[in-house]
């Protein structure tokens, strides 16, 4: 067990420790589980907004005139579709198809992009493109020098506009806006993907001003009820929208078409990538086990790495996340099963504290939001 002195912090970790946030060792970082509590900030992302740190996740910048060519081979998506500013969602694979990391691609210039790759990855993935790096290309891990904060929620623009001149409803879904100015802070990259089903933005910028910007932020949203939230609240969030975790839903040994993000991988596209052939066989053959939605309705809330049995007894598969919803008030969980046992409606059960607790099969995502 690593103690706070040992472990890596963002910027804002003083801030933490300022308010009182519940602080925990989550992938060799201290990060707050909770603020408040992870109901409470749950709810305000769904109702209002709410404020992460999530300057733990790793970036990596990769130039030169064979960037687009290199991330192309390295990815599982189709990298020559993106325009100027725009992100894509994508998995680095193994010639097996397991997944190294599922990362966001965003396209800085004709020849400059940014990787954001998951935290507890950082330096695995780093090391992984740099192995493969072919042609005229240079990589580069920027992380320490770039905070990451998160605003989400249906008054997240609203809240925003208030810090900038430039007009946020121009930036659309998966896209982003460079050189933004925020309440005199320049240079802040400004995009529009979330990791809670809801709206809201991502704000990229120089660590040594993430203190600042996270103040001026908060003090934009008191009225509207913006809420600092922690890791609590957005693992409950992503999970009510379907939203794979790294090292639950996607792992070395489960692909991302068996983790049910088969839409970020394009095996008929031209160029060749890691992994595309053991894909594409997948596809083939047809899937020997996926992620499945499930509703516990018996007593019990179902956790990563519970089993999942058929009604007939036999093992199926396992649980990778799983939670009381605080948004449906129902026990919901997502499972990596046999496929012939995945479909809607079928009888299942959960193994918990060694009792067998009655499931089914349900559709996902469990939630999705209505403010338009």
């Amino acid at each position: 067990m690593r103690t706070e002195t040992e472990l890596k912090k963002t910027p804002l970790y003083e801030i933490y420790k300022e308010s009182g946030a519940k602080v925990i060792d989550f992938g060799g970082w201290a990060l707050p589980v909770q603020f408040t509590g992870i109901m409470e900030e749950h709810e305000a992302v769904r109702k209002e907004a709410g404020l992460f740190d999530v300057s733990h996740m790793g970036e990596v910048i990769v130039e030169g005139k064979d960037a687009e060519a290199f991330i192309n081979y390295l990815v599982t998506n189709d990298v020559t579709k993106l325009k100027l500013n725009e992100a894509l969602y994508t998995a680095m694979c193994y010639p097996d198809g397991g997944t190294v990391d599922d990362m966001l691609v965003y396209r800085l210039e004709n020849e400059k992009y940014l990787l954001v790759v998951n935290a507890a990855n950082i330096e695995k993935d780093y090391v992984w493109i740099k192995q493969h790096a072919i042609g005229d290309v240079k990589v580069e891990n920027v992380s320490n020098q770039v905070a990451q904060i998160a605003i989400q929620g249906p008054k997240a623009e609203s809240i925003l506009q208030k810090l900038t001149d430039f007009d946020l409803s121009k930036i659309g879904f998966f896209k982003f806006a460079q050189g933004i100015k925020l309440n005199g802070i320049r240079n802040v990259l400004v995009s529009r993907t979330g990791y809670t089903g809801e709206d809201g933005f991502e704000l990229y910028l120089e660590a040594e001003k993430a203190k600042e910007v996270w103040k001026n932020v908060l003090e934009a949203g008191k009225r509207e009820g913006l809420k600092p939230c922690g890791l609590g609240a957005r693992d409950t969030l992503r999970f009510e929208a379907r939203l794979a975790l790294y090292g639950q839903e996607l792992t070395k040994e489960v692909s991302p078409l068996e983790a049910g993000i088969g839409f970020a991988v394009k095996t008929n596209k031209e160029s060749d990538f890691i992994g595309k052939e053991a894909l594409k066989t997948q596809k083939e053959e047809g899937l020997k086990r996926k992620i499945a939605g499930i509703e516990v309705t018996g007593r019990g809330i179902p956790r990563h790495g519970y089993k999942v049995i058929s009604e007939d007894g036999k093992e199926i598969g396992f649980v990778t996340s799983g939670t009381h919803s605080p948004s449906l008030k129902k026990s919901l969980g997502l499972a990596l099963i046999e496929s012939e046992y995945a479909e809607i409606g079928k009888g299942l059960s959960v193994e918990i504290r060694n009792k067998k607790i009655p499931a089914n099969v349900i559709k996902t995502p469990f939630y999705k939001r209505i403010h338009q």
